[in-house]
């Protein structure tokens, strides 16, 4: 039943069984061109459910503060100032429950579809300090009760917070706000927790909430231009990010994968020349281009047009540009922040459009709102100059198709070894399918997930690295996995950021499972600088250590189809890997 069971291409499943790695992605590749995913019906149903889940608590926090209306009487309270802290605090204590971003079937998360709070309420568990060994009492990689203590606290400083009431004066603004030593504990144990497991702190979406948040200390008026500030910073970082040749790639794939757009005609227009072609066409490209500088252009124009016609229609194109977002529920699916988004469009460049820098009411505050809008602007500048160094969400590169990504490759001992010998709260997401659904239909989903991948240029430089990697015997030693999934599985959440499947989460791995030489080879792929032409890349053994380190050219990876399999390649230090004599096979 289409409702409940996945689309898969219609091919004889053992015949393709039998063809190589890149024969076998093919199919699925074209596939999902004009299929997308191919997720059941019921996994969207799963999706707006949540989405009308998430508007519910916000509503019923909101409405639970004294003074206010019932929920049913929205129109009467949803502008006061106090509305926008709970939003705000909720949707924040949302994302860091493993509630938004990172959930569910779209994000390989299936049986449970959610990590997070189950993971992190647990000890024994991997954590990630992000500078374990410049910041003390940091070391280590086992998730403690100190910390399970510290991630429960902030659970509990977010409700406590949520159900305050609205008795600060709101300095010029009609109604009251929170008062800030009930917002304290919050704004202090976030970073703090970050610093023992950056993973909770960029679930958090930290650089979007916790950063706003910082403004709800500001007198009224003070608070909603920083909050102006925050929100324009996020458009702007995300708009400076698809000044690349990767975004048309992701519109291609985003746009075949659009739950609402059925006709498959439609959607192979997205690519070059469907199916040989699978490259994005002047269609997407057109797209990229120009949604790129819509994200650059108007959110100016309603940050200085103060009200009037003009920001009605520049609100009208942001809420619209938000939807489109939302409807093609990409995989990540960041979909209440695109909710989030069109919330705040309207409630701060539409009612209160009239506020602006000059109505900032002191010293302090300008100094609070300079400082934040600094460190968002650090964060952009160093996320696309050098983005090796800092995530992708501090970088703002949301969904531009430069990511820092990897590809893991695991010999069946090692599979073995990390779901034996690790404290988690779920199997890799190929074992939760065959649950469900039964081995073809995993086997194929999986694949699928790949293709997803190498319809990047990204995915072309993953795949073309994995005999350097792992040796000319790839094909039967190693079963490679996304490090999405690795990432999903040993950390509780994963959201497209390479930054936590790299070397750090390799040295917490093998400190637990200890693979031997040859088990574990893992290509860690560097995204695209702003003012380079090419991506580093390392070849990484779990056991033994780095072994080749290079690059490749951007150009290279665009001109070749996903199921190539072939780039050339620029080494800088070692050489590739030769088999190794302790793999066992395949089967």
């Amino acid at each position: 039943m289409p409702f409940v069971r996945p689309a898969v291409p219609d091919l004889d499943y053992e015949a393709w069984r039998q063809q190589s790695r890149m024969d076998r992605l093919k199919p699925l590749v074209q596939h999902w061109a004009e299929a997308g995913f191919g997720a059941p019906d019921a996994v969207y149903l799963l999706y707006l459910i949540k989405l009308g889940l998430y508007a519910l608590g916000a509503g019923l926090f909101i409405t639970a503060t004294p003074g206010m209306g019932p929920l049913a009487d929205v129109s009467t309270w949803w502008t006061q100032p106090v509305v926008l802290e709970k939003v705000v605090i909720w949707t924040l204590l949302f994302e860091v429950l493993g509630l938004g971003c990172g959930f569910g079937p779209l994000t390989g998360h299936f049986l449970p579809p959610i990590g997070a709070v189950l993971h992190w309420l647990r000890p024994g568990t991997i954590r990630l300090p992000p500078w374990p060994d410049r910041i003390p009492g940091t070391r280590g990689w086992t998730r403690t009760w100190l910390d399970v203590l510290l991630y429960a606290g902030l659970l509990v400083a977010a409700v406590y917070a949520l159900i305050a009431p609205a008795t600060r004066a709101a300095g010029g603004l009609s109604g009251g706000l929170i008062e800030p030593v009930r917002l304290v504990p919050l704004l202090v144990l976030l970073p703090v927790l970050g610093l023992r497991d950056k993973a909770i702190f960029l679930a958090a979406r930290a650089e979007v909430y916790w950063t706003t948040a910082i403004m709800f200390l500001l007198p009224g008026t003070d608070l909603i231009v920083g909050a102006k500030v925050v929100t324009m910073a996020i458009w702007i970082g995300a708009a400076t990010s698809k000044l690349n040749r990767h975004f048309p790639y992701v519109v291609s794939v985003m746009m075949s994968n659009n739950p609402l757009l059925r006709i498959r005609t439609v959607k192979r227009r997205f690519h070059r020349d469907f199916p040989d072609d699978i490259r994005p066409s002047r269609l997407s490209t057109a797209l990229a281009h120009g949604g790129t500088a819509f994200e650059f252009s108007v959110p100016l124009v309603l940050f200085f047009s103060h009200g009037g016609p003009l920001t009605a229609i520049a609100a009208t194109g942001m809420i619209l540009f938000h939807l489109n977002i939302l409807s093609s529920l990409p995989m990540g699916v960041p979909l209440e922040w695109n909710v989030y988004m069109i919330f705040v469009i309207g409630y701060l460049f539409g009612h209160y459009a009239d506020y602006g820098p000059a109505d900032i009411t002191g010293a302090v505050p300008a100094l609070v709102i300079c400082a934040v809008a600094l460190c968002l602007l650090g964060g952009i500048s160093v996320g696309n100059l050098a983005p090796r160094r800092i995530s992708f969400l501090p970088g703002m590169r949301y969904y531009a198709g430069n990511w820092d990504t990897s590809l893991w490759c695991l010999t069946p001992s090692a599979i073995e070894k990390f779901e034996s010998q690790l404290v988690k709260s779920s199997t890799l997401p190929q074992a939760q399918l065959t649950r469900l659904y039964g081995e073809q239909t995993a086997d194929l989903l999986s694949v699928k997930v790949y293709a997803f991948r190498a319809m990047h240029a990204h995915g072309r430089a993953l795949f073309g690295l994995i005999e350097r990697a792992c040796g000319p015997t790839h094909e039967t030693d190693y079963q490679p996995l996304d490090g999405e999934f690795v990432a999903g599985t040993a950390i509780g959440w994963n959201f497209g950021d390479g930054h936590l499947h790299n070397e750090c989460l390799i040295e917490a791995l093998q400190s637990r499972c200890r693979f031997e030489p040859g088990e574990v080879r893992v290509i860690v792929l560097d995204a695209q600088p702003m003012h380079r032409r090419s991506q580093q890349y390392r070849l990484v053994d779990a056991a033994t250590g780095e072994f080749e380190r290079g690059q490749v050219q951007v150009l290279d990876l665009l001109d070749r189809q996903p199921w190539c399999g072939e780039i050339p390649v620029e080494i800088h230090a070692g050489s590739a890997a030769k088999p190794a004599a302790s793999a066992p096979t395949a089967q």
